[in-house]
């Protein structure tokens, strides 16, 4: 692999509950896509289309929702869809809630965000299963296009120990999420003890530096992968997660 490019599609229409995301990311796609693409999807356009989204009118917060959105200066309907989304909450503070899900990630909220939803007052929320809506969206590309590239549902995460955002990748299908280097030689010789290339997550962030947040360029063609690009769908994002025994931070 000597080079890699990094191309945002076209805008797409504004997705709906019901809408095939399949079919619009195909039709957004070149003509000369390949197997070997990667296209990267923000988890927002996913998790609309496949209706995951809940309106701050319906949602009537509990006693622990308003206890901790009087605490910490949030709507507690907010905080109720983010509670609602949590296997369990990790700490408070600065107006965040970092939870971890009940698909096992940890971030802020729960994923549960205000930005880039259709309408006012409406939460968008992370999918119910990142890793399989990866797989029908490649299976639906597929059956449009006649090409099966891989999949890499993302979302943006922060990090407790720097400051900023980066895209990390939540639903994966047919890439290599980790490259493990443990047990090979490095330039020198010297055998590597901990070394795991994050594959995935650094297709999400290369594909996050080509689209603005107000973009409304939600897909994105990563070029050059192939090495990474596997006809099996593969393990998924699940296996970028890290077990709880093994966090230092929790």
């Amino acid at each position: 692999m000597s080079a890699v490019s990094v191309e945002a599609l076209p805008s797409l229409p504004d997705v709906h509950p019901g809408d095939d995301l399949a079919q619009v990311l195909a039709d957004a796609c070149p003509p000369d896509l390949a197997n070997g693409d990667v296209l990267v999807v923000a988890h927002k356009v996913v998790s609309k289309a496949e209706g995951r989204v809940r309106s701050l009118n319906s949602i009537e917060p509990g006693e622990r929702a308003r206890a901790l959105a009087a605490e910490h200066g949030k709507d507690p309907r907010h905080v109720q869809a983010v509670l609602d989304e949590a296997a369990e909450v990790l700490r408070a503070g600065h107006g965040v809630l970092v939870c971890v899900t009940r698909h096992g990630l940890v971030c802020a909220n729960a994923g549960v965000d205000r930005s880039n939803a259709s309408e006012d007052g409406e939460l968008v929320l992370l999918p119910e299963d990142p890793d399989g809506s990866a797989r029908r969206l490649r299976e639906g590309v597929a059956a449009a296009r006649g090409r099966r590239p891989a999949v890499v549902i993302a979302d943006s995460f922060g990090r407790p120990w720097r400051l900023g955002q980066t895209d990390v990748a939540i639903g994966v299908a047919g890439l290599t999420p980790l490259d493990q280097w443990i047990g090979r030689p490095d330039a020198y010789g010297r055998e590597l003890r901990a070394t795991s290339i994050a594959i995935a997550d650094a297709v999400a962030a290369a594909a996050d530096l080509v689209r603005a947040k107000d973009s409304l360029q939600p897909a994105v063609l990563v070029r050059g992968m192939e090495r990474y690009v596997t006809p099996a769908d593969g393990p998924g994002a699940a296996a970028l997660r890290r077990e709880p025994e093994q966090d230092l931070f929790r």
